[in-house]
């Protein structure tokens, strides 16, 4: 069982005579570990230490900066089933999708972004000027429990590459793979100071995280809600922000789409990780003609969706994160209920299982007034709405707060590209493409605020300083 302390200035701090935040299982509801809760000191130490180490690291040359993100990538690889074990015991991941999604991703994260700062160019000439690119500074990272490692190495990442030294502060839910990314960082020889992590939640460390004027940047991925509060934190002192926020995104089914296959890929996007996931496309846009046929290949692949034990290498639906998020979820389910949406599959019944599951669930006939319609519900529930001509569809795609994700399914790949181009997303996939790490990631509208993955999300932590009349000195 895991039970740490911070990992501030190259040093683990004692865990004893510690308050300590209790991390469980959700699908036995046992102690897997625990953490310290920190608070505005832990902060303060961590914040003063990433200052003390930004000259040195900054200064130190790409090519090292690119090797030690190499041989974190090689680490991740090597404790892959422990990292895996660690991940499905904190937050519920079935073993099999967190060695390969979970552990796999993130370690493909770092190697798109590797790639990025090879190819990047520190100095070059723009019109009468040197354009010199420099690290931002110090980071304070705040990451979710959804994908958490996936999403620390995004941050730390290319804050590493970029040369920014970073604070991390991961969920309070799901802390315990930022140890073993703690314990890498430490066999890789990452020099005192440029990552440290505080534990803690958001009240105790990441308001004063946001907040410190010592920060030169805060990224954040997380809930609307709070990525307002972090925002709001950060602007005291004018201070840098990359927030992902939360998606209601739509699968648009057009008339000559496939039905089977593009069932199977929406509610694998819907259903993978419980839900949990920020991209998930959880609204399903069908011709109102094929909403019968749409239904039957629905209720057929959900059949396939059936949720059992995450350390079972066969499941692929565990529990929700928490017994919080569990009940949240049923509380949507119920809601649409409520509304008159039509329940296909699923619902707010028990599942038959100890810990926080719930059925994965399918609404047909959802309006546009109705909250499971526009809210993010973050679990296994999709909603279905029929229209009846393409720009109602795409009007209908784009009548939403957010707009991070969605996709496009049709026989004609250049008439589904057409329609994506008209869907105000930051990522959209065609007939079933998902996550390309190389590409940037990020959202439109109430979705968030800049881009992580690959060259956009590296150049995140990039100041540009303008030289004038020096571009003969390049």
């Amino acid at each position: 069982m895991i039970i740490s302390g911070h990992f501030i200035d190259g040093r683990w701090q004692s865990a004893t005579d510690q308050s300590l935040i209790e991390v469980h299982n959700p699908a036995t509801g046992q102690i897997v570990g625990a953490v310290v809760a920190g608070d505005q000191s832990a902060v303060n130490q961590a914040v003063l230490a990433a200052t003390r180490g930004f000259q040195a690291w900054a200064a130190t040359p790409m090519p090292e900066r690119i090797a030690l993100v190499d041989a974190l990538a090689a680490g991740l690889a090597e404790h892959r089933d422990e990292i895996a074990e660690t991940l499905s015991a904190e937050m519920g991941a079935p073993i099999a999708f967190a060695r390969a999604a979970q552990v796999g991703v993130a370690i493909a994260d770092l190697n798109a972004l590797a790639a990025a700062a090879k190819a990047h160019v520190e100095r070059e000439a723009v019109s009468n000027s040197l354009v010199v690119s420099e690290p931002v500074g110090v980071v304070g990272a705040i990451t979710p429990w959804n994908f958490p490692l996936h999403q620390i190495m995004l941050k730390v990442g290319a804050a590493l590459l970029a040369g920014c030294t970073v604070v991390l502060k991961p969920s309070e839910v799901a802390p315990l793979n930022a140890v073993l990314i703690g314990r890498i960082l430490d066999e890789i020889g990452l020099p005192a100071g440029v990552v440290n992590i505080v534990f803690g939640d958001g009240a105790g460390v990441g308001a004063p995280l946001a907040a410190h004027p010592d920060i030169d940047m805060v990224t954040f991925t997380g809930s609307r809600m709070v990525g307002e509060a972090v925002a709001r934190a950060a602007s005291a002192t004018i201070t840098k922000v990359a927030l992902e926020l939360g998606g209601k995104s739509a699968a648009i089914i057009l008339d000559d789409a496939p039905l089977e296959s593009a069932a199977r890929d929406v509610l694998r996007s819907c259903f993978a990780n419980s839900g949990q996931t920020c991209a998930a496309l959880t609204r399903a846009l069908v011709p109102a003609h094929l909403k019968d046929a749409w239904g039957q290949a629905i209720i057929a692949e959900a059949a396939n969706w059936v949720p059992d034990d995450p350390a079972q290498e066969q499941t692929i639906l565990g529990p929700l994160a928490s017994e919080l998020q569990k009940e949240r979820v049923l509380a949507h389910i119920r809601a649409a209920i409520d509304e008159g949406a039509r329940l296909i599959v699923g619902g707010a019944e028990p599942v038959g299982l100890e810990g926080a599951y719930v059925r994965p669930t399918v609404f047909a006939d959802v309006t546009p007034d109705m909250a499971i319609f526009r809210e993010e519900v973050f679990g296994p529930v999709l909603a279905v709405t029929t229209y009846t001509t393409e720009d109602e569809a795409v009007a209908l795609a784009n009548d939403s707060d957010y707009g991070l994700a969605g996709g496009v399914w049709s026989a004609d790949p250049q008439r589904a590209l057409a329609v994506a181009l008209r869907v105000r997303t930051g990522t959209i996939g065609i007939n079933g493409a998902g996550l390309d790490v190389g590409a940037p990631f990020g959202g439109y509208k109430q979705s968030g605020v800049g881009r992580e993955a690959g060259t956009r999300g590296f150049e995140e932590f990039l100041e540009f300083k303008a030289v004038m009349g020096a571009s003969s000195l390049v």
